[in-house]
Parts: C-alpha cells; sequence; structure tokens
C-alpha cells in the first residue's frame, strides 16, 4: 500500500505531457561500456527530459548506424574509427555526442608470455576480427618498431579474441578492450598485458559515440537525450558505488565478476561532456585513414560531427 501511495503521488506531480518515444540502438549487448545510458534510464532522468526510450541490443553488431542512417532508429552506439569510413562510403550520419571518450583498443599478449616489446611480434601471428580499421591500426604500431604487415600473419578468429591468445593460437590480439578481455583473462587465471593504441602511433579518438541522421532527427530531442546521460555521468563519478548498484539491477546477467571489474575500468572513460566536440580528434583520424589508404581523401569536420551545444 506504501509503494502505491507513493506511486500515486508521482503520478500526480509528474509534468502533464506524454513522453516522446526515442529509439537507442546499441553497438552490443549491454555492458558497463553503456553505463551513463543505464543509470540515467534507472535514475528517471530521460524521463525528466519527456523522453521515453527503448533501449535495443543488435543482431548484427555492424546494424545499427545503418538502421539509423535508414531511418529505423533514432540514435545508435557507434565507434569513431567507424564513423570515418561510413561517412567516406556515404552513409548519411553524424556524430552527436559521446559515450566513451578514449580509445578502449589494444593491441593484447600473455604477459608471461614471450612477446615482451612489439617488435617481438615479427614472424609472429595476430588476431582479428574486423578488418579494414583494425589494419590501419597495426601497420602504425608495427611500423613504430621496424615491423610491418608483411612481417606477421593476420588470423581472423572471429569474436573469440582472448580464448585464440590463451590457447596459443595467435601471439597477440588487436581489437581487445583494456577493460573487458584483460579482466576476463585475470578472471580465467591467465594474465595478458597491452600495448595502447593512442601510446604507439595512432591518433587519440573517441572509442564510442552517438550518432544520428543529420537529415531526420529532432535535434531538441537528441540534446535532451544527451542531457541525461550527462547527469547520469556525473552521477556515477561522485557515487561510484551506488552507480553500480544501479546499473547490474537492470538486468540479471549484469551481476557477474566480469562486469563488476569492467565497471571500474571504465568509469573514468565516460565523456563528461557528451555534446562537447573535440575537432582536432576527427581531423587526425580522417587524415590518419586517408594516409592508410582506407579512405579516399578527406571530409571536414562539420561532414563528420557536431557539437549541438554550440549550435
Amino acid at each position: 500500500m506504501k509503494y502505491l501511495t507513493v506511486a500515486a503521488a508521482l503520478f500526480l506531480a509528474a509534468p502533464a505531457f506524454a513522453e516522446e518515444k526515442m529509439t537507442l540502438l546499441l553497438d552490443w549487448f549491454i555492458n558497463p561500456d553503456h553505463g551513463p545510458i543505464i543509470v540515467a534510464e534507472e535514475l528517471g532522468y530521460f524521463a525528466d527530459q519527456g523522453l521515453e526510450l527503448e533501449i535495443v541490443p543488435p543482431a548484427d553488431p555492424s546494424a545499427p548506424p545503418k538502421l539509423v542512417a535508414a531511418g529505423q532508429g533514432d540514435i545508435a552506439v557507434s565507434y569513431q574509427p567507424s564513423q570515418h569510413l561510413q561517412v567516406a562510403e556515404g552513409l548519411p550520419l553524424i556524430r552527436v555526442g559521446t559515450l566513451v571518450a578514449t580509445p578502449l583498443n589494444c593491441l593484447l599478449v600473455l604477459k608471461d608470455g614471450p612477446i615482451k616489446e612489439i617488435a617481438d611480434l615479427k614472424g609472429g601471428k595476430i588476431g582479428f576480427s574486423v578488418a579494414g580499421v583494425e589494419e590501419a591500426v597495426l601497420t602504425a604500431m608495427l611500423g613504430n618498431h621496424g615491423v610491418t604487415l608483411d612481417d606477421i600473419e593476420m588470423v581472423n578468429v572471429n569474436f573469440s579474441l582472448s580464448p585464440s591468445l590463451m590457447s596459443g593460437q595467435v601471439d597477440a590480439v588487436i581489437g581487445a578492450y583494456r577493460n573487458f578481455e584483460l579482466n576476463q583473462m585475470e578472471i580465467e587465471g591467465v594474465e595478458g598485458r597491452c600495448f595502447y593504441v593512442e601510446e604507439e602511433g595512432v591518433p587519440t579518438y573517441d572509442e564510442l559515440i552517438y550518432v544520428a541522421n543529420p537529415d531526420r532527427m529532432d535535434v531538441d530531442q537528441v540534446r535532451r537525450f544527451l542531457r541525461a546521460t550527462e547527469l547520469a555521468t556525473q552521477y556515477i563519478v561522485n557515487n561510484p558505488d551506488a552507480s553500480w548498484e544501479l546499473f547490474k539491477s537492470y538486468a540479471p546477467e549484469l551481476d557477474d565478476e566480469l562486469n563488476a571489474k569492467a565497471w571500474v575500468d571504465t568509469l573514468s572513460r565516460f565523456a563528461l561532456r557528451p555534446e562537447a566536440l573535440d575537432e582536432g580528434r576527427y581531423t587526425r583520424f580522417e587524415q590518419f585513414l586517408a594516409d592508410s589508404g582506407l579512405i579516399e581523401g578527406t571530409r571536414p569536420v562539420s561532414a563528420l560531427a557536431v557539437d549541438l551545444g554550440a549550435e
């Protein structure tokens, strides 16, 4: 009865307007990388902004940006490197906000294995999941140590990055996330070591971003979405333990050792100002991909990303 009374009071105090429906397509299954989204939902921040958010994990991780470009979703979680490639391909997409503001990708090896330095990979095997940007990243990282792609063998291990490394199928993997695979290996009793892409010749970039179709998006709605996630990020920073409790309560499968460890390692990487745009990052990474031969020519930042708060 107590809860019904509280609920009734909250209902009467709520604004007298219907919440706008908004669909968010995730890049992957829900995990700590999505912390601000889930915490905002759990704390009612989207509702406070007049939004009824539908959070949709993808059946195909490569599909969300394409679906948003086609008008089958309002906003999607994607990756800055992918944004450059997709815009170069002609997809109508624009970065409207940042979720994770640092690279997570790393070149992962066994901590006690034979690879002590990147130069030791000459003649070795490197596993990967998705071709394209990873080859450009590897070219830069290896090149810093006198090694070329011709000096190593690339092995497609699908999404079995850490298992392929732990089993000895490969000597290293690229595409591993420092907040997940490292913890996953530790839980399995095999420690790993990361060579960080941004310390080895790759321009710093935003790992996870929000993208929308510039011709279809409701700017006011997107700004309210970003405001909710900004408030949630502030709450997470101020209340890391309480926010973990909120996050893991969202779904039973989130409450496990891997997510608990990943949560701690991800906290410092969330964008405190999700609307804010570092234009230099997009200029430098666009040039990096052009120099690597993955895109033809370069596009201005305005074709790739926007700071809605500056408009």
